[in-house]
């Protein structure tokens, strides 16, 4: 059975690192001493030590340990053992590119799948979609292939932000960005506002948090939907 949490952000404006997820990490942990914090996507070019760092230092506060996966020998021997896994936000290609580099597309989506809980924020949670062509970072590495985990069956956009009428920035807004993948690809993509998650449950798919998400569909007009609506059907 599948535990999954797909954030849109590890971090709300004004508050600590995760601070706005803890105390639902708390029970979505629950079973779990020691995580396994893969820090790949290295936000602003940090090391993978710097970032399992800032990371250990957030989860002390529901008394748990952190353990990067940089820190093994053997990554997919980790991911099989770990008792819970954490994949962080940063550059989604340069996540992507290190976890094909290291073959550990498959025996994360089986370990998943087995029922070890995984909590994804911003480029962890683009990897939980079917591809990474919904992301919001600059292509500045070119992994093997665009396709992602695939622990859902659509898209995901974090971050996603709203045209604002009053802004003088000419430039494409999320919503046209995804409306042109959609001229391409066929798959639904979800909007994720800040502070926003997916609960995945085997086969239950919930949004939660207090704002509602942006769905977009091939050849239909963008919609909302409000917190603990059933996700499943999408694909």
């Amino acid at each position: 059975m599948k535990h999954i949490i797909i954030a849109s952000t590890s971090t709300l404006h004004g508050s600590g690192y995760l601070e706005y997820l803890l105390d639902d990490l708390i029970i979505f942990f629950k079973d779990a001493s020691e995580i396994l914090f893969i820090p790949y996507a290295r936000p602003s070019g940090i090391s993978h030590d710097d970032y399992t760092k800032k990371v250990s230092e957030a989860f002390l506060n529901i008394n748990k340990q952190v353990k990067g996966i940089h820190s093994f020998e053997n990554p997919a021997e980790a991911i099989k053992n770990a008792q819970a896994i954490f994949v962080g936000g940063g550059n989604t290609f340069v996540l992507l590119y290190q976890l094909y580099k290291n073959n550990l597309i498959t025996i994360l989506n089986d370990t998943v799948k087995k029922g070890t809980p995984y909590l994804g924020t911003s480029a962890g949670s683009n990897i939980c979609g079917l591809t990474i062509k919904t992301t919001n970072d600059m292509p500045i590495i070119y992994p093997p292939s665009f396709n992602a985990i695939g622990f859902v069956p659509f898209n995901i956009n974090p971050h996603y932000l709203d045209p604002n009428p009053d802004s003088k920035h000419m430039g494409e807004t999320r919503e046209t960005r995804i409306q042109e993948f959609h001229h391409f690809n066929t798959p639904p993509v979800i909007g994720l506002r800040e502070g926003s998650w997916l609960q995945v449950t085997d086969n239950s798919i919930l949004l939660k948090g207090d704002l509602t998400a942006r769905i977009f569909e091939q050849n239909k007009a963008p919609y909302e939907v409000t917190p603990d609506t059933e996700l499943n059907t999408l694909k």
